[in-house]
């Protein structure tokens, strides 16, 4: 497993942006496949975007395409959710995830979770 920490929500208008971080404490964080979710007050846990371990590939959900980017710089062992235009309904604790083995969407193939970083957007 690996020990994640996010960094970089906070408060912000509709509209706006923010650029999530979450820090890896491993050297064999470019061997993990990396995930972002988010869970929202009385709301089940949700897939927001993953990156393979290489950055070569990314998946998105519906709800984000074309408004987050996620990335990462292994090189110093973080990975970056980038959110525009973002939207009262994106309100959520947003969460980062590690996996060893494949591109998933789904929570429970990730086994390293941090702790969360809150993001409200007002409108």
């Amino acid at each position: 497993q690996v020990q994640l920490v996010e960094s970089g929500g906070g408060l912000v208008q509709a509209g706006g942006s923010l650029r999530l971080s979450c820090a890896a404490s491993r050297r064999t964080f470019s061997t993990y496949n990396m995930g972002w979710f988010r869970q929202a007050p009385g709301k089940e846990r949700e897939f927001v975007a993953a990156v393979s371990w290489s950055g070569a590939s990314t998946i998105y959900a519906d709800a984000v395409k074309g408004r987050f980017t996620i990335s990462r710089d292994n090189a110093k062992n973080t990975v970056y959710l980038q959110m525009n235009s973002l939207k009262p309904e994106d309100t959520a604790v947003y969460y980062c995830a590690a996996n060893p083995n494949a591109l998933y969407s789904v929570a429970n193939r990730y086994n390293s979770w941090g702790q969360g970083t809150q993001v409200t957007v007002s409108s």
